[in-house]
């Protein structure tokens, strides 16, 4: 666990409190056989499906906190919890001091909620009438229009396409454009699902850089989730891991490769261009006389791995590197992959 005390963390300081939660879905089995159609209809078999099993997660306000984990596990279900747009089938979810479904006209106004695969953006309209819409449906005043509309232009740089059409955007654009419309109304919390899907470099880099100022200048308290690990570690010092509907693991980046990323690269520069052989670790590859190894740096030192390799060569050159974020969490995946099919 992370070691946050987020047990002990004030009522007054508390943005997100999801306690317990248990969401499960019911999807109706059909048979695709013609003589099983009366079947289908009057007594269709049932499946329920676990997307979350007894959750619970606390945020603090002006915390970002990336939630990860793989497809399927249950974060766009927990987004949709807490965005209102579900209801826990048991337990619950409470956001900056409401129930997201029972006041959910008042609740609506204070969060932000962007969905990397959706837009709200009218289609066949320019982008500056989806944004006077928001102005009219909101009934947003227009001193606090005209200001957030200006700061959004200004820190996304939607001046570029503000009065072209949104079908005519590139993603990184529509994206950019969605942040902007989110923010007009002030939210104290904003929840990000896979915000930076499909965008380039650059536009990554933008949309990452405008999420942390928003938190930073305006405190506001974000969730995000996606499947680049390397995004999440720019936002967030705090992770939440879901594997099959559960919390898998809950704090930092640091303690994360502590727990699960213990493999490390070992380049060695040596005299000869045959490799050493070392006890301890794998050979990948070598290119004249640069050899690449992996290791476990909880099972064996590189003192050791060095101390094998002077005995056989002359070593002229070291360098030991950790796992990228990426490739821990993907090993993550896998041994979790592999333990759910040895339950199945």
């Amino acid at each position: 666990m992370s070691e946050q005390a987020h047990s002990a963390t004030s009522t007054t300081d508390i943005a997100v409190e999801i306690v317990g939660v248990t969401k499960v879905f019911r999807q109706k089995q059909r048979s695709e056989k013609l003589r099983d159609a009366w079947r289908n209809l009057m007594h269709p078999q049932v499946r329920e499906i676990q997307a979350l099993r007894d959750v619970s997660v606390t945020m603090r306000r002006g915390e970002i906190v990336a939630y990860a984990g793989p497809n399927g596990a249950g974060k766009s279900t927990t987004v949709k919890l807490l965005s209102g747009m579900l209801s826990p089938t048991a337990g619950s979810v409470r956001a900056i001091g409401m129930d997201p479904v029972r006041e959910r006209r008042r609740y609506v106004r204070d969060i932000g909620v962007v969905f990397g695969q959706r837009t709200e953006l009218w289609w066949d309209h320019p982008v500056a009438a989806s944004f006077e819409w928001k102005r009219v449906v909101w009934s947003i005043p227009d001193q606090q229009y005209h200001r957030m509309l200006g700061t959004v232009r200004e820190l996304l740089g939607l001046d570029e396409f503000f009065n072209s059409l949104a079908r005519e955007l590139s993603l990184g654009q529509k994206m950019r454009a969605d942040l902007g419309l989110m923010l007009l109304h002030e939210p104290k919390i904003l929840f990000l699902d896979e915000p930076t899907l499909g965008l380039d470099v650059l536009a990554k880099r933008n949309v990452l850089d405008f999420i942390k100022r928003v938190n930073r200048e305006q405190n506001v308290t974000v969730l995000v989730t996606s499947h680049d690990m390397s995004d999440l570690e720019q936002l967030a010092s705090r992770i939440v891991m879901i594997d099959r509907g559960r919390i898998a693991f809950d704090g930092d980046f640091a303690g994360l490769r502590r727990e699960f990323g213990t493999r490390r690269r070992l380049l060695i520069e040596t005299q000869e261009t045959s490799a050493p052989t070392l006890t301890g670790a794998q050979h990948v590859r070598s290119e004249a006389e640069r050899h690449e190894y992996w290791f476990d740096a909880s099972r064996v030192k590189v003192s050791d791995l060095l101390n094998q390799a002077a005995a056989q060569t002359r070593v002229l050159d070291v360098e030991t590197h950790g796992e990228s974020i990426d490739t821990v969490i993907a090993d993550i995946y896998e041994k979790w992959q592999e333990a759910k099919a040895h339950v199945m």
